[in-house]
């Protein structure tokens, strides 16, 4: 998702700048830093938004949400907890487990000697 969202991303942002930089300033006239009045609109009613103007503030919806939309996909832990948790406990351990090794088998007892056998009297 994030390799499809960062190319957007670029060619909105090279888009934004090309668009800001072809638009006419609103005080286009050096006589309208002067206060001449030549510039009709200096303190006047604006005109009509022009097709220019829309582009610009959908390219700058398009840049604003974009960039808070990869920020919140970089944000996002990778992997799951439990997977996490799994492959940390070994390590914590330092040691691997033993394996179970069978207890020797007990020694036979040692042979009594026969009882003498008494005659009958």
């Amino acid at each position: 998702m994030i390799y499809v969202l960062v190319p957007i991303y670029v060619i909105v942002c090279v888009f934004l700048i090309l668009v800001v930089l072809l638009q006419q300033g609103k005080g286009a006239d050096v006589s309208a830093a002067f206060g001449a009045s030549s510039s009709q609109t200096t303190f006047g009613a604006r005109g009509a938004t022009t097709l220019l103007e829309r582009i610009t503030t959908w390219s700058f919806v398009a840049f604003s949400v974009l960039a808070v939309v990869i920020s919140l996909i970089q944000a996002r832990p990778r992997g799951s907890v439990l997977a996490k948790a799994n492959a940390a406990s070994p390590a914590k351990a330092g040691t691997p487990a033993k394996a179970a090794v069978p207890a020797p088998a007990p020694a036979p007892a040692p042979a009594l000697p026969a009882a003498p056998a008494t005659a009958p009297k």
